[in-house]
């Protein structure tokens, strides 16, 4: 069994968890997972992501406001962001960024995800970016604000990837590199450096080839280290260990805190 896996994120907020949460994040511990960020969509999905973090000493929480709930955000929303980011449990703002993919008026998208860069860079926290049919911009306000943090299930070009990097982000790989059709997060795979690579599930969507179709947990991220591996030359423990320590890294948590 692969030990030391840390999911550098995931949603186990989501309703899909309603049923059993506490039993399965118990659970994971036995079954390889040492770690796990949990990252928000909202502010409410926050304030969950951070009881949860309290419950479970080997869950970090995130707070941001995704792009899909750009239509929510009211004048009051920054400041109770603000004060979200300062609990202990929060170690990142996110996930944020944007998705040209749904019927979210990019001009709402836009401004919530400037002012939420710009607050990162005050507080000096790290961001997790959402990134889906919007490469060319969001690479454009990347160049701008320059943030530490990771590009979440990348979706881009291994160029792209190479630009990021370049930045100074981190690249998130998850499920979609066992899909029959993943040409591109295999072609990214390969060309990410060692230290600037996360795995991650986004649970509990994405879940990787065996159990596609099926809701997603941190433990299945033993697949998606196979498979990326095996592009790299590499063994799945040994990815997962370099990637505990990448996540560790950017999140400025500890090692030996999820050993």
């Amino acid at each position: 069994m692969i030990t030391g896996i840390f999911d550098s994120h995931a949603h186990y907020d989501d309703e899909a968890f309603d049923n059993d949460r506490a039993a399965l994040l118990t659970l994971l511990r036995g079954r390889g997972v040492c770690g796990i960020i949990n990252a928000a969509s909202n502010l409410e999905s926050a304030r969950r992501s951070i009881a949860l973090a309290r419950q479970f000493p080997y869950v970090r929480a995130a707070a941001g406001i995704h792009p899909l709930d750009a239509d929510t955000v009211t004048p009051d929303s920054m400041q109770e962001l603000r004060q979200l980011l300062q609990e202990p449990e929060v170690v990142a703002l996110g996930e944020i960024g944007l998705d040209f993919h749904y019927d979210v008026p990019r001009e709402l998208q836009f401004p919530l995800l400037r002012d939420q860069l710009a607050l990162a860079k005050e507080m000096d926290m790290p961001v997790i970016l959402h990134d889906r049919d919007a490469h060319g911009p969001m690479l454009e306000l990347l160049k701008e604000f320059r943030p530490r943090g990771v590009v979440h299930c990348f979706s881009g070009s291994a160029e792209m990837a190479q630009e990021v990097v370049k930045l100074g982000l981190y690249v998130g790989l998850g499920g979609a590199a066992t899909f029959k059709n993943a040409v591109h997060p295999l072609k990214v795979a390969a060309v990410v450096p060692d230290d600037r690579l996360l795995l991650e599930t986004d649970a509990p969507y994405m879940t990787p080839v065996p159990y596609r179709g099926k809701r997603n947990d941190s433990a299945l991220i033993a697949y998606t280290a196979e498979r990326i591996a095996q592009v790299r030359g590499t063994t799945a423990q040994a990815l997962c260990d370099v990637t505990r320590r990448n996540t560790c890294t950017l999140f400025g948590l500890n090692e030996a805190d999820f050993i």
